[in-house]
């Protein structure tokens, strides 16, 4: 479904605190209004205590350009992004269904599709990766992020068979 070699925004659960930031930077960067509900980036709160932010994860063959009947989105080859042609698209929402992870929304204004671009127009990449207080958000591709998750598993498994080793 994802093709492995295309950034996108991956959010660390373990540190992320559901501080809505994400949603208040990306709202001001994209719409020029802090409101959430502008924003190409969702938090989810999962109750009590887990919180992430999900976006568009640019899936191989994205499901959401398959089921716009007026063809009104298409993914960049290269990049994975999801462009929208606001002429062409009508707000029926058939593609916020079919997104899997839940990442498309529909403008609550214009009544059109907003997805996350990965902020292609700033010159310091995504903004709400950068204005992130944890740094929970991380700009990259899935198999670094795999690899990263791999070793700081290792790495608590090697210290907690130290610290019994030592007690």
């Amino acid at each position: 479904m994802f093709k492995r070699d295309r950034k996108t925004i991956i959010c660390d659960p373990e540190i992320c605190t559901g501080c809505e930031i994400c949603e208040f930077i990306c709202s001001l960067t994209k719409e020029g209004v802090f409101q959430p509900y502008h924003s190409n980036i969702r938090r989810i709160r999962i109750e009590p205590i887990v919180n992430f932010a999900i976006t568009c994860q640019f899936c191989k063959d994205p499901p959401c350009v398959g089921a716009c009947p007026e063809k009104a989105l298409t993914q960049d080859e290269k990049t994975g992004i999801i462009r929208i042609d606001e002429n062409k698209c009508d707000g029926c929402g058939f593609c916020v269904k079919a997104c899997p992870f839940g990442a498309i929304k529909i403008h609550l204004k214009n009544e059109k599709v907003i997805i996350c671009d990965q902020c292609v127009d700033e010159d310091d990449g995504p903004q709400c990766v950068k204005y992130c207080p944890k740094e929970a958000l991380e700009h990259t591709t899935l198999d670094a992020y795999a690899d990263k998750v791999s070793k700081g598993a290792v790495e608590k498994l090697l210290k907690a068979y130290t610290e019994e080793k030592t007690s």
